[in-house]
């Protein structure tokens, strides 16, 4: 199929070249404008993506300095605190997908919706490393007939370095908010002061100290689960494969309590890993929604709504593909 380009607001950084290597992989064809402020460095990352175009990215321009080239989708990779790329998009009716504003941010982006929900889709990206939490925590779920708790524990090792934009959005969603929620007893609760210190055990059983954070999975976890006890800490340290000597990793560690099929108790442990780090599976989560929402895989293009990756990854096909990238799901010990 012939498309217009896929327009990468950011590509030129790490994730955004993650996602351009793998959509050039499944597509040599497909072309891609790499957009960025910068536009030395929007060029230069498109020579190295290969049938790809820098262009200069301006958020205070109605045209945000495309001009009236077309596109067929848009994702970015920071956030836009004008919503002019979103707006842009809308006005196109093409879909949008931005993967850094935390659920205390996203106002202005439901706003835009709200007053034009049947422009295009809108996806809510901000998922821990774009489907890789929620999607197997979901397939976990299956062999629960009731789930109690969740507890996910996100590791970053302190060897693996974002771009300036990621560290901004880690910074500001770590430090500058002074809460975070979380659901207890089946009730939304604010997390602050001494509730965000908390500690969890890494894949090779680790105690590492964490702080409590607030990304999209608890929110849609909560939602799909019925669970009434979510929460999601976020660890900056050694990973277990560094403490093997290897080199560093990423892991989230996905813990589930409730009943099994015969109402019995039930608790399941498990690791999802990368041996690059957090930047390819981010990369390939957004590869992956851009090429669903645009009809890529063959199936009709996704129809103008308000979404979660999860609701549009497919999740045979999505671990798959997560296989094929190098990650890793491992089951561990669950005392």
């Amino acid at each position: 199929m012939t498309l217009d380009p896929i327009l990468l607001i950011g590509g030129a950084g790490n994730v955004g070249r993650q996602a351009a290597r793998f959509l050039r992989e499944a597509y040599p064809a497909l072309p891609l404008l790499i957009g960025g402020r910068d536009l030395a460095s929007a060029q230069q990352a498109a020579a190295a993506i290969g049938n790809a175009e820098g262009v200069a990215v301006d958020l205070d321009a109605q045209d945000i300095g495309i001009g009236a080239r077309p596109v067929s989708a848009i994702a970015i990779f920071f956030t836009d605190t004008t919503t002019a790329a979103l707006q842009f998009a809308q006005r196109r009716s093409v879909p949008y997908l931005s993967v850094s504003p935390a659920m205390t941010e996203i106002g202005p982006d439901i706003a835009a919706y709200m007053h034009r929900p049947k422009a295009a889709p809108v996806i809510l990206g901000t998922e821990w490393l774009v489907g890789a939490t929620t999607i197997p925590a979901l397939e976990f779920a299956k062999t629960f007939r009731r789930i109690d708790t969740i507890r996910i524990g996100a590791l970053l090792d302190e060897q693996d370095e974002g771009g300036p934009a990621s560290f901004d959005d880690l910074e500001r969603q770590t430090k500058a908010l002074p809460a975070v929620q979380a659901r207890r007893n089946g009730a939304w609760v604010w997390r602050s002061g001494d509730d965000l210190e908390t500690r969890f055990r890494a894949a090779d059983g680790a105690m590492l100290e964490a702080t409590g954070l607030s990304p999209h999975d608890v929110f849609g976890l909560a939602t799909v689960t019925g669970a009434p006890n979510v929460e999601f800490n976020l660890a900056i340290g050694v990973s277990s494969s560094r403490r093997r000597g290897e080199p560093m990793s990423t892991e989230i560690i996905i813990e589930l309590e409730g009943e099994d099929q015969a109402a019995q108790p039930l608790r399941s442990r498990h690791a999802v890993t990368h041996p690059e780090g957090q930047m390819p599976l981010t990369g390939l989560g957004v590869a992956l929604l851009l090429e669903r929402l645009v009809g890529l895989d063959g199936k009709p293009a996704v129809r103008a709504g308000l979404y979660f990756p999860y609701q549009l990854l497919d999740p045979a096909a999505y671990l798959e593909r997560f296989t094929q990238a190098g990650g890793r799901i491992l089951e561990l010990d669950e005392s």
